[in-house]
């Protein structure tokens, strides 16, 4: 008590500090109500929500079409951006913050492989997350340059690739006179005509079992407008 009164008489701001600390209501050695840290909290989550929603709805979504990825990254963000502002607020230490980080950015679903389009959105939205709630000293007009610079470039980005979306197939053929170089043509003539896939773009022959007289073959196509393709098809089928 001596050594408060000591401080508070060379410096009158600590004396000021500490008469708001014994004004704030706490429970539990935590304060109930600070209203400029919930007014922060709210405008930052409102603001990392804006920007989620303009690169997953706008720059992702249109082209992919994938609705449970549309709904991953926005609840990865919202969750990354409160668990590294509360983090910031009790003061854990950065190599913490960024091992969560690294730990978050590694992550793989096993129920189905994620493509490299889709880990890179991750690790953006992400990455935005941890920016808008790791940022306390920068300027508001630098935190939103950083986060248009980002948006900015997935736009510019996906322009530039354009509106095609290209996937594959893994097909058991049971036509194996037709995978050699000299009957490709014949090949893909014959996928289209037997899956109603329209221009193969290019085909990789597989495994070929000459005891049935069959063949993995991988089929790469242009996926129309609006069309699905969520299936994984890195499994194949059962012999």
């Amino acid at each position: 008590m001596i050594q408060e009164d000591i401080y508070t008489m060379q410096d009158p701001s600590i004396a000021q500090e500490f008469a708001d600390y014994a004004t704030v209501p706490t429970f539990l050695g935590s304060p109930i109500f600070e209203a400029d840290s919930v007014l922060n909290l709210v405008i930052r989550f409102l603001f990392n929500l804006l920007v989620g929603f303009v690169l997953v709805r706008l720059a992702y979504y249109p082209k992919a079409r994938r609705k449970d990825w549309y709904v991953t990254f926005m609840l990865f963000s919202s969750t990354m951006f409160l668990l590294i502002f509360l983090m910031e607020n009790v003061k854990l230490q950065i190599g913490f913050t960024l091992g969560l980080f690294a730990i978050f950015g590694m992550i793989r679903y096993r129920t189905e492989a994620v493509p490299i389009r889709e880990m890179t959105y991750l690790f953006v939205v992400i990455g935005m997350s941890v920016i808008n709630g790791l940022a306390m000293t920068v300027s508001i007009v630098e935190l939103v340059l950083t986060n248009l610079f980002l948006v900015g470039l997935c736009f510019v980005i996906e322009r530039l690739v354009g509106n095609t979306r290209q996937t594959s197939k893994i097909i058991l053929y049971d036509k194996i006179n037709l995978i050699q170089p000299e009957h490709r043509a014949e090949l893909i003539a014959d996928l289209e005509q037997r899956t109603g896939i329209c221009e193969i773009e290019n085909v990789e022959i597989g495994h070929i079992d000459f005891l049935r007289d069959v063949a993995y073959i991988k089929v790469y196509y242009q996926l129309q407008d609006n069309e699905p393709c969520t299936i994984n098809d890195q499994i194949k089928p059962k012999s």
